[in-house]
C-alpha cells in the first residue's frame, strides 16, 4: 500500500537542542532553580500524570515552584522552557513541506502535555505546516504503548500500512512496526526521502 501520511516525532526530530543538557542546561544560572531539584520534586513525581492527561501542568508545577523557587513565577519558567526547547530543524521542515505538496499528509505524533502542545502547534506555526497533531495528553496514552498508535489510526482513519513514522527512539519505532506501520529511526544524518519505504 502507498504511504498516505507521515507521522513525525517532535523532540529530537523536529525540534533539536544544540546542547546536551537540553532546555534546562543553564536553568540554575539563568533562573536560579536547581535542575536536579526540579527533576526530583516535579518531573519524577508528577510528569506521568501530566503527560497522560490526568493532571494539568500548571496545577502541579505552580505549587512545586512556590516551594523550591518562590522567586520564580510559573509563567517565567514556562516561557524559558518552551522557548529554549524550540530549535526547529528547518531542513526537515523543508523536506516535509515538499512531501506534503506532493499529496502526502504530514502529522505530528508526540509525547506532550496540553500547554506545550498548544505552543508547538500555534506559537511555532506548525498548524500551517502539518495536517494534524496527535499528542499523549490528548490521547490519554503515550509512546511506546500500542494504544498510542491505535488511537492515531482511529483519529485519522488511515490503515496501519498507509502510515510511515519517524522517531529518534528505537523503542517507539519498534512499537510502531509491531502495530503494522512502516517506521524508521531518525538520526538526523539521513534525508527523510532516503528512509521512506520504496
Amino acid at each position: 500500500m502507498t504511504i498516505k501520511a507521515i507521522m513525525v516525532d517532535v523532540d529530537g526530530v523536529l525540534l533539536v537542542h544544540p546542547e546536551p543538557g537540553g532546555w534546562s542546561a543553564h536553568l540554575e544560572r539563568d533562573l536560579g532553580v536547581s535542575t536536579a531539584k526540579l527533576q526530583d520534586t516535579f518531573f519524577d513525581r508528577h510528569w506521568d500524570d501530566i503527560i497522560h492527561g490526568r493532571a494539568c501542568l500548571r496545577e502541579r508545577l505552580e505549587p512545586v515552584l512556590a516551594d523550591i523557587a518562590p522567586h520564580l513565577p510559573y509563567a517565567a519558567l514556562i516561557h524559558y522552557w518552551f522557548s529554549n526547547d524550540a530549535h526547529v530543524n528547518r531542513d526537515l521542515c523543508d523536506e516535509l513541506a515538499s512531501l506534503r505538496a506532493s499529496g502526502v499528509q504530514i502529522h505530528l505524533a508526540t509525547v506532550q502535555e496540553h500547554e506545550r502542545a498548544r505552543y508547538i502547534w500555534t506559537e511555532l506555526g506548525f498548524q500551517d505546516a502539518f495536517d494534524g497533531l496527535h499528542y499523549a495528553a490528548a490521547l490519554g496514552c503515550a509512546k511506546p504503548s500500542a494504544d498510542f498508535y491505535r488511537a492515531i489510526e482511529t483519529r485519522t482513519g488511515f490503515e496501519p500500512k498507509a502510515l510511515f513514522f519517524i522517531d529518534d527512539k528505537i523503542a517507539n519505532v519498534e512499537a510502531a512496526i509491531d502495530c503494522g506501520w512502516a517506521a524508521a529511526v531518525w538520526t538526523g544524518k539521513e534525508t527523510l526521502r532516503s528512509l521512506l519505504p520504496q
